[in-house]
């Protein structure tokens, strides 16, 4: 069994790189055959993540939309939806919450050790909770990904969680769709925060494909040997 799953970061981003914008509304950046392009790769994988933060600004539900990959996935044995993943550093979750109150597959919770009892309060009757160190430890929260036998992890966002998989060398692919605008405004988030990362000027990452989908463009970049393994 391998020491941690196959991890694919998935994100859509404008040109300057901004996932949204300021304003309350959501920030609609991708477009419907790409949309079904993220569904067709949701339905491929064992497990999906966000951060706690997405689930508390966003409430995704994290599902499988199509009828037919649902029905493909349940034929072959597995829930008709990954199983669903966050990190939650201080442990104010919402038990009401889309990501925990739709879908029957499984829910898991990795908590801060300081925050692990209040985490355990408040969401401990939906999700598995596990006990991740202070602060979380990635490695940690991977390998028993792995023990579970979650073998493909989709990393959906938001910043903080790009950020901390890209510095922490545990990503294997980059699937980075760029929107045809811009959102010029500093108090938006972007795709990834400050951060030391492995590709630099002097290390670049491969890209392995480029493609376009109706007004957006695919890029997919393999970041580890393992790209292309699953």
């Amino acid at each position: 069994m391998s020491e941690r799953p196959y991890v694919l970061l998935s994100c859509a981003a404008s040109i300057d790189g901004y996932i949204d914008d300021a304003t309350e509304d959501r920030l609609l950046l991708s477009n419907d055959a790409d949309f079904d392009r993220v569904d067709v790769e949701r339905s491929r994988c064992d497990a999906i993540l966000v951060g706690s933060t997405t689930i508390c600004n966003d409430n995704p539900r994290l599902l499988v939309r199509s009828q037919a990959r649902r029905d493909d996935r349940v034929a072959r044995g597995l829930p008709a939806t990954p199983t669903k993943v966050t990190i939650t550093r201080c442990g104010e979750l919402d038990a009401t919450a889309q990501f925990f109150a739709t879908g029957e597959t499984d829910k898991i919770v990795y908590s801060a050790s300081s925050a692990f009892d209040k985490t355990r309060q408040n969401v401990g009757d939906v999700a598995t909770v596990v006990d991740a160190g202070e602060p979380v430890d990635l490695s940690l929260a991977m390998a028993d990904l792995a023990a579970r036998g979650i073998t493909k992890l989709m990393v959906e966002g938001g910043s903080t969680m790009h950020t901390q998989f890209l510095a922490a060398g545990l990503a294997d692919e980059l699937q980075l769709v760029v929107a045809p605008f811009f959102v010029g405004d500093s108090q938006a988030p972007r795709f990834v925060n400050d951060g030391r990362f492995p590709w630099t000027s002097h290390h670049r990452a491969r890209l392995a494909e480029v493609t376009q989908i109706d007004d957006v463009v695919l890029l997919r970049y393999a970041l580890s040997d393992r790209y292309g393994t699953t």
